[in-house]
């Protein structure tokens, strides 16, 4: 059993220039990547939430089945806060596409 075991200490004493550089560019692209992905994927998240929330703004639904009176709609808040989310997620779908395309260029993977 002990002839497997070999001494790493001394091993990673007598790696050379480009081994250690090897090593460091492995874990540092390993990073970026994983922390790029989560980014893109957090803007992705983003828009579907602000998709249901605008989606959520246009149900005026009455009290209850047998009612005809809707819910206290207001017509200015309804309109500024569509316009609002509709930019936003504009602004996002923006950055999904920048980002993606980013992705796929520095770390050489489809998205």
């Amino acid at each position: 059993m002990e002839k497997d075991l070999k001494p790493r200490f001394i091993e990673s004493l007598k790696r050379n220039n480009d081994q250690i550089r090897e090593d460091r560019a492995q874990t540092i692209g390993e990073d970026s990547e994983l922390i790029y992905r989560r980014r893109v994927e957090d803007i992705k998240l983003k828009i579907k939430r602000l998709e249901r929330e605008q989606e959520g703004l246009i149900d005026i639904s009455p009290l209850d089945k047998n009612s005809l009176t809707f819910v206290d709609f207001q017509p200015e808040a309804f309109v500024q806060k569509d316009i609002e989310l509709s930019l936003l997620i504009r602004n996002l779908n923006i950055q999904l596409e920048v980002s993606r395309k980013r992705f796929e260029y520095l770390f050489g993977k489809k998205f």
